[in-house]
């Protein structure tokens, strides 16, 4: 094997290469989970850039698993955004059907923008862990299996967002 050109999947003839047997392969991949095209080459998109990203770390013979992996990661990581948001706007609704007054909607607006400020500056892996959890209502076991990680990760990752979210956030 010879290795006079850049490790991985970095040289230009190796991702061409790659993105040409592998895209098509990924996007109807994608379509299946998502069932909508554009999204699907939203997220092709996005885990070639990851890739040529990371293009240095990746052997060529293992590029399609990983591209795979990073793929669903990214589609995953939709879903979860897409349940969040929903959930709010669900727990929104029901709350404007008791007419709130003005200054409580206000109060409420800051409040959820603190919460949502403080949710986003946790650590990636802590966030992920906590909205999982408290928002998705997964058990620390089922997040462990997501995310690949052993259970006892997932307990030291909520515990350091709550620890976080007290400490920097007394009102939340």
């Amino acid at each position: 094997m010879e290795d006079s050109g850049p490790a991985g999947v970095c040289e230009e003839s190796v991702f061409d290469q790659t993105f040409l047997r592998v895209a098509p392969l990924l996007r109807n991949f994608l379509l299946y989970r998502t069932g909508d095209a554009e999204r699907a080459a939203d997220l092709v998109q996005d885990a070639f850039l990851k890739l040529y990203e990371n293009c240095s770390k990746v052997i060529p013979e293992a590029a399609k698993a990983w591209l795979f992996r990073v793929a669903e990661n990214l589609f995953l990581k939709q879903i979860r955004r897409t349940v969040v948001a929903e959930k709010y706007t669900d727990w929104a609704s029901h709350r404007t059907e008791d007419a709130p007054s003005p200054e409580a909607v206000l109060e409420e607006k800051e409040f959820h923008e603190q919460l949502m400020g403080a949710i986003a500056n946790l650590p990636e892996g802590a966030r992920e862990v906590f909205l999982l959890n408290r928002m998705d209502g997964l058990k620390y076991r089922e997040i462990a299996e997501l995310l690949d990680i052993s259970q006892k990760a997932v307990e030291k990752r909520m515990h350091r967002a709550l620890t976080t979210l007290r400490e920097l956030h007394p009102g939340i």
